[in-house]
């Protein structure tokens, strides 16, 4: 997959897709829905299936002292466009320059001109330009004039609900972790490089491999069984595993962040890449009285842990 972060100056070669346009937070079961038109089109047409998204998220640039909300980070996105099979990633710089195009403007500079793209597909929530100001009928107009096709793909449901990275936050927040799955078309993931940490988990018998939450919205703080991907170096691989998600109450901290162990495994991971799935939510954080009840827990969170994924 080729990635590129501007519209300005590209050549032939990164010209003539099909994409999908959108924030594609999560990239979940709609916004697949919405990726599969575009690569419909793009098998039609013979063109590249691309995607249009933004870094940073729009609301992080217009609000960058709001509580973090992002399902996944730009890496973690990435990563999942990859496995749907997208030729082209424009993961476009979302700065004062593009917030200040007018719908016209970003309609004609960046889709027509810039990236010249074939065909657009975007939701029929999807909004565009300067204030926002831009519809799906704007943009088909646009395409009109402009020489580019646009499709308007329909909001996906499940259970009679419209499927939205609202509702997926939701669940998260709940410690659903399964239903936030059912949204998302695939396991919610956090993803990360493995940073240094206290190394109190070593000396419990369960070393951890420590990832930063900053920027992510905070599912649930507890324990998880989860599933786990070495993304890189020596160690690449899938594994199982317990994770702690929260500020170590145990400890005084109160930095979020998330706290790996995998089982039946050992190495050094710090300055790898991993991709940690939360699969199923087993208890809250909680402080204990003294180490050995600690230890204790995290025995029995870890037997009930291999049990669930046994059974994946």
């Amino acid at each position: 997959m080729q990635t590129f972060t501007t519209w300005q100056g590209l050549g032939p070669e990164a010209k003539g897709a099909s994409a999908a346009i959108g924030n594609f937070d999560g990239v979940h079961v709609g916004h697949r829905a919405v990726i599969d038109v575009a690569r419909a089109k793009a098998q039609a047409l013979g063109a590249p299936l691309g995607v249009m998204t933004f870094e940073p998220h729009p609301r992080e640039f217009f609000a960058p002292g709001a509580p973090p909300f992002r399902l996944m980070n730009a890496e973690a996105k990435a990563n999942r466009m990859a496995k749907l099979g997208v030729d082209r990633l424009f993961q476009l710089s979302f700065d004062a320059a593009l917030s200040s195009l007018t719908p016209e403007q970003f309609a004609h500079d960046v889709i027509a001109e810039g990236l010249g793209l074939r065909h657009v597909v975007v939701g029929r929530d999807f909004h565009f330009g300067k204030g926002r100001a831009g519809t799906p009928q704007d943009l088909r107009r646009f395409g009109d004039d402009m020489g580019f096709g646009v499709t308007i793909a329909d909001l996906v449901e499940t259970g009679g609900i419209e499927v939205s990275s609202t509702r997926i936050r939701e669940a998260l927040g709940e410690g659903r972790a399964r239903d936030a799955a059912d949204m998302l078309g695939h396991w919610h993931r956090i993803e990360g490089e493995v940073l240094h940490g206290e190394k109190r988990g070593r000396d419990l018998g369960y070393p951890t491999a420590n990832m930063s939450l900053d920027g992510l919205h905070r599912p649930r703080f507890g324990v998880y069984a989860v599933l786990v991907d070495v993304l890189s170096g020596t160690f690449a691989g899938s594994y199982h595993g317990a994770a702690s998600v929260g500020v170590r109450p145990m400890f005084g901290e109160n930095r979020p962040n998330i706290e790996t162990f995998l089982f039946d495994f050992k190495g050094d991971l710090y300055g790898a890449h991993l991709s940690v799935a939360l699969v199923e939510f087993l208890r809250p954080e909680e402080r204990f009285d003294g180490l050995a009840a600690l230890i204790a827990q995290m025995d029995a969170d870890c037997l009930r842990a291999r049990a669930i994924l046994s059974a994946l």
